[in-house]
């Protein structure tokens, strides 16, 4: 795919016929260009004609493709080691905060992932036409990263500001030869890589290039060769993926499940569908959403009839909640359940050709599948009748949800295939099994599945290390390094922010070098003051970065710093991660703080990681303590099993917490209220000092800078 629509020397340009230069552009165009947009390409032509004429050699490109945002920059210009990238917006005279955080993001877009562009200043310019002040005395600022606050004109400024900028910056080295088909490697978000992939089937030119692309292209290309086999074969099949924090387990699935389903093309393929399946209601509610809402604006710039619920309805053919797809299951079995064997009830089902009694995917890809409920949770909700769907009560019910899961695909007569995407120490909940769950499940129910498996499954943050225990004796265990995701995506300033963030809970020695290793690209900073955090938060966002607090849900006495809880509801999460800045329900806003079980599997540019008291640093050891809703705090001793239980997950919401951010955070652990009333009394017993410091000490201690 070309870079971009057209691109020559100045001297070629001023001196090529202006109807050749549009007809080049309106040829490469992908589609039938708009009205608007061609009267566009006219006004661009010819304004920068009457431009460059002032001008010495230079490098004119006119849309040039920006993956990760899914669009082109209208003009960029190569000129005495600068670049300059001009976004028009020809006919207004308004300068909107929306335009100006366009331009902005195509130069952080190129300053962070472009290989040609990352030690060359860059200068966003936004270009009103009909704008009516003029240039004269521009105060350019410029970002420690070498790009330059955006800069606002009209068509009679722009020679102003580009003569300034070259006055300014008079000495730059030259911008490579190659250019304009530089390395790029960009780490897009999971709403980001997941429109395109959703747009156009394919990641391949999102994703980067280097050896993390490697390493999701071996896992996706394992998983499609193990679903090719297992079809070939009329066998069933099950592969365990693992992979860093935020190294694109969810990416991976999102991919097979659509490359399963299109197979290099837009159309279906009959029969060889493939669902993607998550237990985490925020993260399908943002995904779906975010998707619906891009697929039914770019059917509006193509004057195609849609409304958005159609969007969001097909949007949710590939993603769903597994709950649901749990339940269309369950609406098929005998009830009451007879002697602890589950059979289907042929009054509720029909029997296919194929897929016999089961779904129409041939292909189900569970994220997060160490989320899976235990037999017990599972039970105790069905015997209440908790269901999605139709309220069904099923009494006794026999299985674990991993083990009902294996057992819906079991049910089709053909072949089938699970993909299990696991997170490790990323339990969060009570009534989460744990990847042991779905190994039992195939030892004792499923023999006959074949079972692919990462190696990296074995070690202890993985059904606490007794993955090989559970699989001695079954025969049917491949393993493969091709399973296994070992770079983060997520932090791409920083690819060992994992190591550091289990480091520093698990006291393993390794924290302070690792930071010193990182802090330069990935800063990482403590404060005591939540509004020193907000103010170092709103001095590092840029353009339509995201920003936002994040605590745990046993986290309690955060009202007093002036941060209230993001309200359950997924729609909630959707407003937090989707809407901009200038809306008051947008995390930008930094009033409501999300929890680990609202933001897992998501992320965002920079955070704040609220530490309370419910996990504190004393005498060398984590201990945890949870708030008893009234007065005060009570520590889990972890002298039961339930209590250990809550421990792990404790520690585990804030190893999701410390891994939101994609390019820095912020970590507050606040002072408390040492006040005393004149009797003598504190002020405040919930929040003393003494709850705080012991951990305020310690991420001191492992030399993390203070603001």
């Amino acid at each position: 795919m070309n870079r971009c629509l057209y691109n020559s020397s100045f001297k070629d340009f001023i001196n090529a016929d202006e109807n050749l230069i549009f007809g080049i552009l309106c040829e490469g165009y992908h589609g039938e260009a708009l009205t608007t947009t061609r009267d566009a390409w006219r006004a661009e032509i010819s304004i920068m004609k009457d431009i460059l004429r002032h001008f010495d050699s230079g490098e004119i490109i006119f849309e040039y493709d920006i993956p990760r945002l899914g669009k082109r920059i209208d003009v960029v210009l190569l000129l005495s080691g600068i670049i300059f990238c001009l976004e028009f917006k020809v006919g207004e005279s308004k300068i909107l905060e929306a335009n100006i955080d366009q331009v902005l993001d195509y130069a952080l877009d190129l300053k962070n992932f472009h290989k040609f562009s990352q030690e060359q200043i860059i200068v966003p310019v936004l270009i009103a036409t009909n704008y009516p002040r003029s240039t004269k005395d521009i105060q350019m600022s410029v970002y420690d990263d070498r790009v330059v606050n955006p800069i606002v004109t009209g068509t009679a400024g722009i020679y102003t500001v580009i003569s300034e900028v070259l006055r300014a910056f008079p000495n730059e080295p030259p911008i490579n030869p190659n250019w304009i088909i530089s390395p790029y490697a960009p780490t897009p978000t999971i709403i980001e890589a997941a429109k395109t992939l959703y747009e156009n089937h394919s990641v391949e030119n999102i994703t980067r290039h280097e050896a993390d692309k490697i390493s999701t292209d071996q896992t996706i290309d394992y998983i499609l060769k193990v679903i090719q086999e297992s079809k070939l074969n009329q066998e069933k099949s099950i592969c365990f993926v693992t992979g860093v924090p935020g190294a694109g387990k969810t990416l991976v699935g999102l991919e097979v499940a659509i490359r399963q389903t299109y197979q290099g093309n837009n159309e279906p393929v009959k029969d060889e569908g493939a669902v993607y399946l998550s237990g985490n209601g925020p993260l399908v509610a943002v995904l779906i959403e975010a998707l619906a809402q891009d697929n039914f604006k770019k059917c509006r710039e193509r004057n195609e009839p849609k409304k958005l619920t159609d969007s969001r309805r097909e949007v949710s053919k590939s993603i769903q909640m597994i709950h649901r797809y749990r339940d269309n299951m369950l609406a098929k079995i005998k009830n009451p359940v007879e002697n602890g064997v589950l059979e289907i009830d042929p009054h509720k089902a029909v029997k296919m050709e194929k897929a016999g009694f089961g779904e129409v995917e041939h292909v189900a890809i569970f994220d997060e599948a160490q989320r899976s409920w235990t037999h017990k949770r599972l039970a105790d909700y069905l015997k209440r009748g908790g269901t999605y769907g139709n309220k069904l009560k099923v009494p006794n019910f026999p299985m674990s949800e991993a083990a009902f899961l294996v057992w819906s695909l079991d049910q089709r007569e053909d072949w089938a295939t699970i993909v299990c995407l696991v997170g490790g120490g990323q339990e969060i909940n009570t009534g989460e099994a744990g990847i042991s769950e779905w190994i039992k499940a195939l030892n004792e129910k499923f023999p006959h599945w074949k079972v692919y498996i990462s190696p990296k499954l074995t070690e202890p943050e993985y059904a606490e290390g007794k993955v090989n225990e559970l699989l001695g004796d079954n025969k049917n265990v491949t393993y493969s390094e091709s399973l296994h995701l070992s770079v983060s995506l997520r932090s791409f300033r920083a690819e060992k922010l994992s190591a550091f963030v289990h480091s520093l809970l698990s006291f393993d020695g390794q924290a302070s070098e690792i930071y010193n290793e990182i802090k330069a690209r990935y800063p990482i900073v403590l404060t005591r003051d939540i509004l020193k955090a907000k103010k170092w938060l709103h001095n590092k966002v840029r353009g339509t970065e995201r920003t936002g607090v994040l605590i745990t849900k046993e986290s309690a006495r955060y009202k007093p710093l002036g941060i209230h809880v993001l309200p359950s509801g997924d729609e909630n999460a959707v407003h937090w991660f989707l809407e901009d800045k200038i809306d008051t329900r947008s995390s930008n806003y930094l009033e409501d703080a999300a929890t680990e079980i609202q933001v897992q599997g998501l992320e965002l540019d920079y955070t704040c990681v609220l530490w309370d008291a419910d996990m504190r640093y004393e005498s060398g050891e984590w201990h945890f303590y949870r708030f008893n809703g009234q007065t005060k705090w009570v520590e889990q001793k972890g002298d039961t099993e339930s209590k250990q239980e809550l421990m792990k997950y404790m520690l585990n919401a804030y190893r999701v917490l410390l891994t939101r951010a994609r390019m820095g955070m912020v970590i507050c652990v606040p002072y408390g209220n040492s006040n005393k009333t004149v009797s003598g009394f504190w002020e405040d017993s919930t929040r003393l000092p003494e709850y705080y410091n012991g951990t305020y000490e310690y991420l001191k201690s492992l030399g993390i800078e203070e603001i």
